[in-house]
């Protein structure tokens, strides 16, 4: 058992730094990361997008002046303590090495491994769901009541994480009542626990009502934009190909939990699964929103497939642990940009990637990069121009200029680089940037970054004086390519009454319910 628990630790260790060693450096932050950057800012109990916790975190970053190391920590740092997590289920149950072994493979080849280096709130909802359900096993387990309490704090911590835990919460709820371990109901630390959590919860549920749920904006404008795609056939081939190389261990697990005779009372979280899968079935969720089940099921697999080889077929487990490593091997490139852009389109295309639909963006058209991997690439350049561009304005005019961006990238990039390049705050009518946004601005002239290639051709550009196409993004392969920055200077009074309704009209759009 010690062995087993240092081999975890050590393990654990590799998987936090392993990402660092396989991205190429070449790559900048991704745009979501840099929003997320910016709520650190902006503190607050709740966000357009998100619960507050991503915030906190994205506060420490502007401790150390934006280090992406920083940045990269807090998703990596959460990866391993959920791998150290699913490990110490493994160990509750009596599994030992190999166990260890295969649920250090389940977290370094697949999805795991970009989702767990990017700061997104995705690493955060992982960890608390395996928080969630490993202190439901370690009550059963004990029958200590502490874990009742933290497996409250867990679920409070959770929705103020992402909403998405809650789902998860509702199914394994009901998985208990399908379940022999539904005397759990009865047990008053029970609901002192869901009295913790909520209490938790509770100021950002305040927050969304003072805003007039600004969440329900969100996801409308998520399901017309996205989530009505989403077929459910895709929805769940990708459940396998997400975890590609380990799929046998979770699908191990789960049948596991639903059969074997020894698991009988965690049989709740197979049922927990299935539901979870049904309720975002229904809601035409993205295939990631379900990675946060995927931990527990791993490390129910890997103590099976430890059992099954315990006595005899040695053999096997050269097999198991063989085909995650080759398969991962191949598949690393699809994880994360280990290579510079150009060599990776390359490698793509020749490795005919474009078939397993990796390279598929929203826009359902298939390009030379994942999406994800083009999303990081040409912020620097546009911050820099878009300096080049305030700095060519005197003292004067500067101080009555505004930095204006289309979306929250280009404004995140040029927040984020502001510092290097001495660029002044950059405001957007876009996602939580509108919050940040005074209702009123005293400017005459906009250093306007836009993805609209057609901008010059627009109407309301007779408002300036002057009006120039300052310089565009050319960096190859970035989602941003073609975005243009413009000067216009000279505003007339029309234009700024017309650009202060269009602030009101959005900030009152992101509030649904009144």
């Amino acid at each position: 058992m010690k062995q087993a628990n240092r081999l975890l630790y050590f393990l654990a260790l590799v998987k936090f730094v392993a990402p660092f060693l396989l991205q190429n450096g070449i790559y900048e932050p991704h745009r979501d990361e840099m929003l997320y950057v910016a709520e650190g800012n902006h503190l607050a109990w709740g966000f357009m997008e998100v619960p507050p916790m991503l915030s906190l975190l994205a506060w420490t970053t502007h401790l150390f002046n934006y280090n992406i190391f920083w940045l990269k920590f807090w998703p990596s740092f959460f990866g391993a303590l959920t791998m150290i997590i699913s490990g110490k289920l493994v160990l509750s149950l009596g599994g030992k090495t190999f166990a260890i072994i295969l649920i250090f493979l389940s977290f370094l080849f697949g999805a795991f491994l970009r989702m767990q280096f990017l700061f997104q709130p995705n690493f955060l909802e992982i960890f608390f769901w395996t928080a969630i359900v490993y202190s439901l096993i370690r009550f059963i387990q004990t029958s200590k009541v502490k874990w009742i309490y933290i497996l409250g704090i867990c679920s409070g911590l959770g929705m103020l994480s992402k909403y998405s835990v809650i789902f998860f919460i509702v199914s394994l709820l009901l998985g208990l009542a399908l379940s022999n371990q539904r005397s759990l109901f009865k047990n008053k630390h029970f609901y002192f626990a869901i009295i913790i959590g909520l209490i938790l919860f509770l100021p950002n549920f305040i927050w969304q009502y003072q805003h007039h749920f600004p969440v329900a904006f969100h996801m409308k404008k998520l399901q017309d934009t996205q989530l009505q795609y989403i077929s459910p056939s895709s929805f769940l081939i990708d459940q396998l190909i997400m975890n590609f190389p380990v799929a046998f261990v979770w699908l191990t697990g789960l049948f596991a939990l639903l059969f074997v005779s020894s698991l009988k009372k965690y049989r709740f979280v197979g049922f927990a699964y299935f539901i979870v899968i049904g309720l975002l079935l229904l809601l035409h969720g993205k295939n990631y929103y379900a990675m946060g089940a995927y931990p527990v099921l791993l490390a129910f697999g890997s103590y099976q497939l430890e059992m099954i080889t315990k006595h005899r077929y040695n053999f096997v487990r050269v097999i198991l642990v063989g085909i995650p490593v080759i398969m991962g091997y191949y598949l690393i490139p699809i994880a994360l940009p280990i290579m510079e852009p150009t060599k990776l389109a390359a490698f793509y295309e020749k490795r005919n990637i474009k078939k397993m639909g990796v390279l598929n963006w929203e826009d359902g058209e298939s390009h030379p990069l994942p999406q994800d991997f083009a999303d990081m690439l040409g912020w620097d350049e546009m911050a820099r121009k878009s300096a080049k561009a305030f700095h060519s304005l005197n003292d004067v005019e500067k101080q009555n200029t505004l930095v204006y961006c289309d979306n929250y990238g280009e404004a995140g990039a040029l927040n984020y680089f502001s510092k290097k390049y001495h660029l002044p705050e950059t405001y957007s009518d876009n996602a939580s940037f509108l919050y940040w946004m005074p209702d009123s601005l005293h400017f005459d002239n906009i250093v306007l970054v836009t993805d609209d290639i057609h901008e010059m051709e627009h109407d309301f550009l007779k408002n300036f004086k002057e009006v120039v196409l300052f310089d565009s993004i050319t960096t190859p392969y970035s989602r941003e390519r073609g975005s243009l920055i413009l000067l216009l200077k000279g505003m007339n009074e029309q234009m700024r009454k017309d650009f202060k309704l269009k602030i009101q009209k959005a900030k009152k759009e992101t509030s649904p319910v009144q």
